[in-house]
């Protein structure tokens, strides 16, 4: 067969031969070499789709670009966000030397104590990710950029929580690798559809839980798996989140429902007047109100706005039932409210609780119970906003030789109480962590799994004594799903994992709804309450019209 120039195959062949001597003088230069500095050979690199490019997917696109790789491809709603933040990112940070010096070391050693785990910090690359988001395609739909961009490799997820399964199932169903940001999705329903979408689809997945790849992670599994704290029967994990509005009613002049209360007869719907003078300017009187909610609610109301130039709601809603914008919603306080984030659970379980789930080899939960401080309520009395603070009770069955486990949340400044061995004069981080109660002593962590520490300090000299059995990840969590992609590592925290994890954790939430002082019985193998049946319904969600999983 001749080629475009006229040169046959046998023809082009010899000539290569009678060639090879004059070049045999030669040597072969690496592509990157070649290159120059900085300069990522396209064997090493991923193109990359952004799904929401201005809050965590940005952070997830710098330590991306600091590993060599292209962010090909923005989808948001807001364009206006976006850019200001990149623009904002692209000047020079106080710490950037540092930053760039420490970048060039190797990650930190794990140690018995000590911040076991993290990583160098990232050089600052601010300068280069403005220029990728300059250049890259954008699109304000997932789905019209899934259908027109075919060149991608993979798609990061870092959108609100409800949007998070439908742009992962359209991704993996076209082919493409997903890293989705935690929560993995908004219902276990959708958590499942995930996990069967990956298995039959066989793409690289993630969640973007990093502190499964961080070494205190890996190192505490060791040590649990190896008897240093003894049986673990019981762990308590905790946060200072929400750092965000929640507990507060849906902005609204429409009469707010609040429930009757004793001796209140049926004065606990706001009147239409009451409406008129919030939207009139004055402020609606507090004078012997049982009802701060319903007040509450006409005051935020009288601050509603248009969406902003750029935005496009209706996009930003996506399977999410249709809202009015307000300002309090977007950005970044979507987190604590009910259609579109998981609250503090959704946000900071996947860093707590992937720790004692991965080393005590967790199954479902058998049973959850939750209380909490009041929700924020909508006009038809339905939970607008989440609690302030709540806690989370948790049982696991025995696994092997492995006996049952208690695990309990708390989050909005809540506390565990403090275990046997752990010194009186240590206080306790509240922005969180974790404590793994063992029947010879306590390792304590810090959120992400660092900084693991074992009380009583005897313990310590065990821990010293068991060898690493657990790969470490050198990278960053999302250059170690880069990698996968190129066939050169292991997902940390794929879906088969993360789902399982993710579940346990929206558990939390739906016992919670289920009702207060209430436990319920899961048959995880059915994804079924047993003993409740009204509240599977809040185990999936009804997505609006044009909008679905299939």
């Amino acid at each position: 067969m001749e080629s475009d120039n006229g040169m046959s195959r046998r023809s082009f062949v010899g000539a290569l031969g009678s060639a090879a001597g004059s070049m045999a003088a030669f040597t072969i230069v690496p592509r990157h070499v070649l290159g120059g500095p900085g300069y990522t050979a396209p064997s090493d690199m991923v193109n990359v789709a952004l799904v929401g490019a201005a809050s965590m997917g940005m952070s997830n696109a710098r330590a991306l670009i600091a590993g060599g790789q292209n962010i090909a491809v923005l989808v948001d709603v807001d364009f206006g966000l976006v850019d200001r933040r990149a623009n904002e990112g692209a000047q020079p940070r106080p710490n950037a030397a540092a930053n760039a010096a420490n970048a060039a070391r190797p990650p930190a050693p794990a140690g018995l104590v000590g911040n076991a785990g993290t990583r160098a910090p990232q050089p600052d690359v601010g300068a280069q990710l403005l220029a990728q988001y300059q250049k890259a395609k954008r699109h304000a739909d997932v789905r019209v950029m899934l259908e027109k961009e075919k060149g991608i490799d993979g798609v990061v997820i870092a959108t609100p929580d409800h949007f998070h399964a439908v742009a992962a199932n359209l991704a993996m169903q076209a082919g493409k690798a997903v890293y989705v940001q935690k929560p993995l999705t908004w219902s276990v329903h959708e958590s499942r559809v995930l996990a069967a979408t990956a298995k039959r689809t066989g793409v690289v997945t993630q969640m973007g839980n990093q502190g499964h790849s961080f070494d205190g992670t890996r190192q505490m599994v060791e040590w649990i798996r190896a008897g240093v704290i003894g049986p673990v029967r019981e762990v308590h994990t905790w946060t200072n989140r929400p750092i965000w509005p929640q507990g507060i009613p849906r902005p609204t002049l429409q009469p707010l429902y609040t429930p009757q209360r004793s001796g209140a007869g049926q004065g606990a719907v706001a009147t239409q007047a009451q409406a008129s003078t919030a939207s009139g300017g004055a402020a609606p009187s507090w004078e012997n109100t049982r009802d701060v909610q319903r007040n509450l609610a006409l005051v935020l109301a009288a601050g509603a706005t248009a969406p902003p130039p750029g935005l496009n709601w209706d996009l930003f809603l996506g399977p999410a039932p249709m809202v009015p914008y307000h300002p309090l919603y977007h950005p970044f306080n979507w987190r604590g409210w009910t259609d579109w984030g998981m609250g503090a659970l959704g946000d900071m379980g996947a860093h707590l609780i992937d720790q004692p789930v991965y080393a005590l080899d967790l199954g479902l939960p058998t049973s959850v119970e939750a209380t909490s401080s009041p929700w924020g309520l909508d006009v038809d009395a339905s939970p607008a906003s989440f609690p302030q603070a709540m806690t989370v009770h948790y049982e696991f069955a025995a696994r092997g030789d492995m006996p049952p486990v208690k695990m309990s949340w708390y989050d909005g400044g809540l506390m565990p109480p403090r275990p046997d061995h752990l010194p009186d004069d240590l206080v306790l981080d509240r922005a969180g962590g974790g404590i793994f109660v063992g029947s010879k002593g306590i390792i304590l962590y810090a959120t992400y799994g660092n900084n693991p520490r074992l009380f009583p300090d005897s313990l310590t000299a065990d821990a010293a004594r068991v060898p690493q059995s657990i790969k470490r990840v050198t990278t960053t969590h999302e250059l170690n799903w880069a990698n996968a992609i190129m066939k050169k590592a292991e997902p940390s925290s794929d879906f088969a994992y993360a789902a399982k994890l993710n579940e346990i954790m929206l558990l939390g939430i739906v016992a919670l709804r289920a009702g207060q002082g209430k436990k319920i019985l899961y048959d995880g193998a059915n994804m079924r309450i047993t003993n409740d049946a009204d509240a599977n319904q809040y185990l999936r969600r009804e997505y609006r019209a044009g909008w679905s999983l299939e």
